[in-house]
């Protein structure tokens, strides 16, 4: 079988613009949620997310591009810049074998509502004529691949909160078998709007705490009552294992299983079942290794933070066995299709650095989530094997395994 190795990453999120200044700020506990600002929130029963903030597209395109594209497209290619840059492929490297696999919940959210309001108050001949290329979600990978001249196999997951993980599940089944080398893996998610707000409101999935944004997403604490809508992208190349040996890369981890699972169940409360049939997987094809952190999807809402903490014990085989585990979703909110490759790129940081970042605003213990959630403050750990999740709505999961080599 061939071995898919990391050997480039990048993100940006609501507490920093690029890998470095964000995993600082969510290891040393910054929250980046605060009052909206990207649209008049005055109205709305939420009126808190968390941001990107001082963002130029311009740094990443031509200012005549910039209208071309959503918004949720200029993060990911932000994203992608900074992960190709790290990757320092310094020799021209086959094209036809290198592709693209992006991954977003929503994709163009605000080009869709700005052109829905165009529509009903200027009428349709005011629709601009790069509305439908700027909001497709494939067109993330249509304007990195463009960016980076990547010619291999351009696909994207469209799978709610699981996009981004399954974005890299899906590269590393193209490099094992041999329809790539190389894979450039982006997830992008930008959906603050007032229907984006509005919608997850309307469900009663997000957090009212309007007067204490800092403190709003709390996972796993008892008193938490829902996420808290993030923006923001991650990238991370992907390459055969002794193609990457080949040109020295330096290398960041191994993916050595993932896992896939639908719950069947309910398309918007997550199961228990599900979830633990996906990490059930992932740990098979991983062999079965000790593992050393577990990077949790812990979006703050009820049901999830419960049913995730009891299928990470009935996978282990109790409390006991079960290694720290924390979510950095109280630092970020939860950027949706983008999460899980943020997570990814997050704990591979944590594998380079030997840190385990802390599960914030955890005040009051919940006997349902009994496990060491690494409360409030990051620790210093060896940690060799780390495992990341994400659920998503319409019950559709994924998990990822890395591995320090």
């Amino acid at each position: 079988m061939r071995r898919v190795v990391v050997t480039g990453i990048g993100m940006i999120n609501s507490v920093g613009n690029d890998k470095e200044s964000s995993f600082k700020a969510i290891c040393e506990g910054e929250c980046g949620i605060d009052t909206i600002t990207i649209f008049d929130p005055e109205a709305y029963s939420v009126r808190i997310a968390g941001e990107v903030k001082n963002f130029d597209p311009e740094t990443v395109m031509a200012p005549k591009e910039v209208k071309k594209a959503d918004r949720f497209i200029h993060l990911g290619l932000k994203a992608a810049q900074e992960a190709m840059e790290d990757a320092n492929f310094t020799e021209e490297v086959d094209m036809d074998r290198f592709g693209v696999s992006a991954g977003s919940g929503i994709g163009g959210l605000p080009t869709i509502e700005k052109n829905s309001i165009i529509i009903e108050t200027k009428g349709p001949k005011r629709i601009s004529p790069f509305f439908i290329p700027s909001a497709l979600v494939n067109m993330l990978g249509g304007f990195v691949s463009i960016a980076h001249g990547t010619k291999g196999p351009n696909v994207s997951s469209v799978t709610a909160c699981a996009a981004g993980t399954h974005a890299i599940s899906d590269a590393m089944k193209t490099i094992m078998c041999n329809g790539a080398e190389r894979m450039l893996v982006v997830s992008a998610e930008s959906a603050i709007t007032g229907a984006g707000i509005g919608g997850f409101a309307a469900m009663k999935a997000l957090s009212t705490r309007n007067d204490d944004p800092k403190t709003s997403s709390r996972p796993f604490d008892a008193d938490r009552d829902g996420f808290v809508m993030g923006e923001g992208a991650a990238a991370l190349v992907l390459e055969e294992y002794e193609v990457a040996r080949a040109r020295g890369a330096r290398i960041y981890g191994e993916i050595i299983g993932f896992g896939e699972s639908g719950d069947a169940s309910h398309i918007t409360t997550p199961s228990l079942d599900g979830p633990f049939r996906a990490m059930q997987a992932a740990y098979k094809m991983a062999g079965e290794p000790k593992l050393d952190y577990v990077n949790a999807h812990g979006t703050s809402t009820a049901i999830n933070d419960k049913n995730e903490t009891a299928a990470v014990k009935e996978l282990l085989g109790g409390k006991e066995n079960c290694p720290p585990m924390s979510s950095i979703k109280g630092q970020i909110g939860h950027c949706l299709g983008a999460a899980g490759g943020i997570e990814a790129v997050t704990c591979l940081m944590a594998m380079r650095d030997g840190i385990i970042p802390p599960t914030i605003n955890y005040v009051t213990p919940d006997e349902n989530c009994d496990l060491d959630i690494v409360p409030n403050k990051a620790r210093k750990a060896e940690l060799n094997v780390v495992m990341s999740n994400s659920f998503g709505f319409g019950g559709t999961n994924g998990v990822v395994i890395f591995k320090k080599i």
